[in-house]
């Protein structure tokens, strides 16, 4: 057997388990160059298609939908419409935003469950199949890369919380008008009249667009290290079967890899479905702000 057709060490397994399948070598976990940028052809490609999936289950039950007795699946589908809309008339008043943002949260709350509900599958199955796939191209296996969970790339979550603070900066502008926003920008939080708001105002600015900039980062930051670190854990299990079963002594390894997997998914089940849960709450509570006078 030749040299290179070792079995991957267990750094080599996850590493190769965190590259992106791309149109160009990356640095890191994220790469913002404007010049050449970086396409993570996985990440695209899996978020568009949960996507248009789940869109279109929406609007398949909502077309089907009856007067009568609900079939499960639209019972499922109301239950959830009405816990986003009873959440926001509770941050939103404003019955006009309600009709864009409530849509926009019940979006946000199915695309990130289905985009995390992509952690359930077996972690080296789809990765196998591509590289199967690869290899029968004429390909080296070793160099096909596939990551399956959207949300546990940064730039796609990062990309969602940016919407999120677009969102924020038109409805701003929509209830407080340009001038009374931007006036805004340079009166909160402190305000100050006179001579005194005129000093304050370059602090004022600084710290408002501190908070935009947290907000947004934190927002993107939490949902892609929940979803990073579960990954992580589902590639140690895995490691942890592969040993047992590569091993003679094994068996209680293979098997405890096997209780720990079981725990760990149905864990995860109320990770995925917390994490989409916090980020729906997130944009309602963001945009609501927006809504506000400081």
């Amino acid at each position: 057997m030749a040299a290179d057709q070792h079995a991957p060490t267990a750094g080599e397994y996850i590493s190769h388990h965190l590259v992106h399948l791309t149109n160009r070598a990356q640095t890191g976990i994220a790469d913002f160059s404007l010049t050449d940028p970086v396409l993570k052809l996985d990440s695209l490609f899996w978020s568009i298609l949960l996507g248009v999936l789940g869109s279109f289950f929406l609007w398949r039950i909502a077309r089907s939908a009856t007067s009568g007795v609900p079939g499960r699946a639209q019972a499922a589908v109301e239950m959830l419409f009405e816990m986003v809309d009873n959440q926001a008339k509770t941050i939103i008043h404003n019955a006009d935003s309600r009709k864009a943002v409530a849509p926009l949260a019940l979006t946000a709350f199915v695309w990130i469950f289905l985009m995390n509900a992509m952690d359930m599958i077996p972690v080296d199955l789809i990765p196998r199949l591509w590289a199967m796939g690869y290899e029968a191209a004429g390909h080296d296996p070793h160099h096909a890369y596939m990551r399956v969970v959207p949300t546990a790339d940064l730039s796609i979550t990062l990309g969602m919380s940016a919407t999120v603070l677009l969102a924020c900066l038109y409805y701003s502008i929509k209830i407080k008008g340009l001038g009374g926003w931007v006036g805004e920008l340079f009166s909160a939080p402190f305000h100050a009249h006179g001579p005194a708001a005129i000093l304050l105002a370059p602090i004022n600015f600084t710290l408002q667009i501190i908070e935009f900039a947290a907000k947004t980062i934190s927002h993107g930051m939490r949902l892609f290290g929940n979803m990073f670190a579960g990954e992580l854990v589902f590639m140690l299990i895995a490691l942890m079967g592969a040993v047992g079963f590569a091993s003679l002594g094994g068996v209680m390894l293979w098997l405890g890899h096997i209780v720990a997997g079981t725990i760990w998914a149905i864990f995860h089940i109320m990770v995925i479905t917390l994490q989409a849960f916090i980020f729906m709450m997130l944009t309602l509570v963001y945009v609501g702000q927006a809504h506000d006078k400081h």
